[in-house]
């Protein structure tokens, strides 16, 4: 009789010994995940703060000193340039004077070269508008909203990982044998997972979006997160957690499915069988796919987190920084009028763009 009960004593046992082995393995993935955001959080609060100083009229807020040291250099340029200098920027006129605008990128333009040979304004990279904020606010300065951001993600984490149990018991009773169709089911399973944690966590983004916003107009008004929540809550109710949340999801949902549709179609018929490193590069396939989609679809999130700032009562959500949209889309025809759809989306090199020019008569 007890050699019945040894075996069922050896499973509860094991049971016993496997449940803290998941429970440390789902530790050591938040714990990972919270690492990695804040290893990250300079990048983004810089792609933010360049993002919102320049969905209106930028660059206009120069350091005199540092402009009439420019000047001379500016006015022996071709006519050209001159003209693009002064419609994106407004501090020359046509008669040649210094007229300072209202804006705020904090730091002044350099002149520079292409590598054709041209000459062009290049507004401030990653770091030198990381020194700028190391200079104003310290170090921690870098991290200002970073507590909501690790909050959101370890949310997410969990929503994903309990959302992508119950997906994989339904998906297991249905082997599909057409490779698009087990395709567009994946595909339709990550999607249920992305949005159910992008509702989840959009709150927590709407906090940490504005709290660094603050830079802009030196606010003090977004501290902690219950200091965030109460604030919000108080000032525009639960719909101002969720602003910003429908090019959010339009975004990642079309994210997800151009790149799996994409890499599943290269794959089949772009990559040849008799190819030895065929396995090699389908394995990258969905990887690269994912860095070109994501360029196409930054517009959605760029105008996401200009509408999480816009008229919250923060400086870069109002003019003259920014103009009071209505909804997504009228900011997202803003944009696209006035070619800044893809603001923030590059960290080095950031070209003055050119607009229209007027008609000059010599």
């Amino acid at each position: 009789m007890d050699s019945p009960e040894n075996p069922s004593g050896q499973v509860v046992g094991m049971e016993q010994d496997a449940t803290p082995t998941l429970v440390d393995v789902d530790t050591a993935v938040l714990l990972l995940g919270a690492g990695v955001t804040a290893i990250t959080h300079p990048l983004l609060y810089v792609k933010l703060l360049i993002q919102s100083s320049q969905s209106a009229a930028f660059g206009r807020k120069f350091i005199k000193t540092k402009m009439e040291a420019m000047e001379k250099e500016i006015r022996n340029a071709p006519l050209a340039f001159k003209l693009s200098v002064w419609n994106n920027f407004g501090f020359l006129n046509m008669d040649g004077k210094e007229d300072l605008h209202v804006g705020h990128e904090p730091l002044p333009p350099t002149v520079g070269t292409t590598m054709f040979g041209r000459r062009v304004l290049y507004l401030p990279g990653f770091f030198s508008y990381a020194q700028h904020i190391v200079k104003v606010d310290g170090r921690r300065g870098l991290f200002r909203g970073l507590s909501p951001r690790i909050v959101s993600s370890t949310i997410s984490t969990v929503v994903r990982s309990k959302v992508k149990q119950q997906v994989e018991v339904f998906s297991k009773r249905d082997d599909l044998q057409i490779s698009l169709r087990k395709v567009v089911r994946e595909t339709s399973h990550e999607m249920i997972i992305q949005c159910l944690s992008r509702v989840a966590t959009h709150p927590f983004h709407v906090m940490s979006v504005r709290c660094m916003a603050q830079f802009v107009g030196r606010e003090l008004k977004y501290g902690g997160i219950f200091s965030c929540i109460v604030k919000i809550f108080k000032e525009e109710g639960l719909a101002g957690f969720y602003v910003g949340l429908v090019p959010h999801v339009v975004g990642e949902v079309l994210f997800l499915w151009c790149c799996n549709l994409l890499a599943h179609f290269i794959n089949t018929y772009a990559v040849d069988e008799n190819f030895s490193q065929a396995s090699a590069v389908r394995s990258y396939t969905k990887f690269v796919m994912g860095i070109a989609v994501s360029v196409l679809t930054y517009p959605f999130m760029l105008v996401a987190d200009l509408m999480a700032v816009n008229n919250c009562g923060l400086a870069a959500g109002l003019p003259p920084h920014s103009p009071i949209f209505k909804s997504w889309l009228h900011c997202w025809n803003h944009l696209s009028h006035k070619g800044y759809l893809f603001r923030g989306s590059s960290f080095f090199f950031r070209r003055v763009p050119v607009t229209s020019q007027p008609c000059i008569e010599d």
